[in-house]
């Protein structure tokens, strides 16, 4: 939920470039996470009360810190903060670190690894392979999922590109973030 809103952050405002950036950092993220699943890491972040709450309230900052600079974007009546980073000469690592940092500090992501995945792991099994088959699955059938995304943004870029639309969103998705990282740092821990 948090990667869609920060991936609608990024498309109305960006080509498909920035779109597909996203999603590559998206992909990044869940690969990262597959990885510390596979190897035990996201369960001792889960069983950790402290960690957890570490992740989640870094997480919880980063995504308050996404909507505040959205906010204060239209606000202060800018194009948009990407367009900003735009004119950066780091400007093509903007859009994928975005995705990548949203995907990372999202606890929620961990604990569907460890809570969900299982399940469909045979009794007694060796869990690494169908582990990671499963969380490849995973991370393909999301860059499916955003290619799909990004293509329907792309066609909708004429409405998408007028500044009153662009504002709108930017306004949307920058309460909605700010929203979700209180949410996130006042949830109990598992």
């Amino acid at each position: 939920m948090f990667i869609l809103t920060d991936r609608i952050l990024i498309s109305p405002t960006h080509s498909s470039r920035g779109g597909l950036q996203t999603m590559a950092g998206i992909s990044a993220g869940l690969l990262i996470h597959t990885t510390a699943a596979v190897c035990g890491l996201s369960a001792l972040i889960v069983k950790s009360a402290m960690l957890f709450s570490v992740f989640k309230y870094v997480g919880a900052i980063y995504l308050v810190y996404l909507g505040v600079t959205t906010l204060y974007a239209v606000i202060k009546k800018k194009e948009s903060i990407v367009h900003v980073e735009e004119e950066n000469k780091y400007r093509h690592k903007s859009a994928f670190l975005q995705g990548f940092l949203t995907n990372l500090l999202n606890p929620k992501v961990a604990v569907f690894f460890l809570t969900f995945l299982p399940q469909f792991l045979p009794a007694g099994s060796e869990p690494f392979l169908p582990f990671f088959m499963m969380g490849m699955t995973y991370t393909i059938l999301t860059v499916v999922w955003f290619l799909l995304y990004v293509y329907i943004i792309d066609l909708m870029s004429a409405w998408m590109k007028k500044p009153s639309t662009q504002r709108a969103v930017q306004g949307i998705s920058g309460l909605v973030l700010l929203l979700f990282g209180m949410k996130l740092a006042l949830e109990k821990n598992p």
